[in-house]
C-alpha cells in the first residue's frame, strides 16, 4: 500500500481569495515538483533541464493554454446545461 492516510488537505473554494488562490497554487506546485524531483537524480534532471528559462516558459506557456482550454470546456458545459441538455444537480447550500 503506497499511501497509508489521507494528509490531502481541504478548503472552501467559494470562501478563497484570488490571493489565497494562488498561494495555494504555488504550494501545489512547489510539492509536485519536490515529489518529481525526489523520484530520480535532481542533480541529472537539473542538468538536464539547465540553467536557462526554455522548461520554464514552456511550462508557463502549457499553464496557460490548458487555463484557456479549462474556461472554453466550462463555457461549452455551461451552455449545454442552460439549453436543459444536461441535468446538474448541486450540493446542499
Amino acid at each position: 500500500m503506497r499511501q497509508l492516510r489521507d494528509l490531502k488537505g481541504r478548503f472552501e473554494l467559494h470562501a478563497v481569495t484570488p490571493r489565497t488562490l494562488e498561494e495555494i497554487a504555488e504550494l501545489c506546485g512547489w510539492a509536485l515538483a519536490r515529489a518529481h524531483a525526489r523520484t530520480g537524480d535532481a542533480v541529472a534532471l537539473g542538468a538536464y533541464l539547465g540553467g536557462g528559462e526554455n522548461f520554464d516558459e514552456a511550462t508557463a506557456a502549457f499553464a496557460v493554454a490548458y487555463a484557456d482550454q479549462a474556461e472554453r470546456d466550462h463555457a461549452a458545459l455551461a451552455r449545454v446545461v442552460a439549453r436543459g441538455d444536461l441535468e446538474v444537480e448541486t450540493g446542499p447550500a
